[in-house]
């Protein structure tokens, strides 16, 4: 499942899009409107079942979605609950911690 398979679309006409409708000639720009995620508060954070990840050498937010959600479009889930936006962000030996239930930790950051 695509992490945008429950985000809606819009079409957008407003009229700071006009000159590139112009541009492409369409009446109207089809986007994915912005999901307004939240920070979980410690006691949903706390509902949530995870388990300790050692960020080795070689590890990657996309691997451990893999190997943990058999997904790894779900990369993002990791790092929103880490609070790690990129691997740069990410020290080795840093203890991450991986959501079990990925139904779960979707609802709980409002997706």
């Amino acid at each position: 499942m695509s992490r945008y398979s429950r985000t809606p679309v819009m079409n957008n006409d407003t009229e700071y899009y006009k000159p590139l409708r112009i541009k492409r000639d369409v009446k109207n720009i089809v986007q994915y409107v912005t999901p307004m995620l939240h920070n979980p508060t410690v006691p949903q954070r706390a509902s949530i079942p995870t388990t300790p990840h050692i960020w080795t050498y070689g590890d990657r937010l996309y691997k451990l979605a893999n190997d943990y959600y058999g997904d790894p479009s779900y990369w993002w889930i990791i790092a929103w609950y880490n609070g790690k936006p990129t691997e740069a962000d990410i020290s080795t030996g840093y203890v991450m911690e991986i959501p079990l239930n990925l139904e779960d930790a979707l609802n709980i950051l409002g997706v």
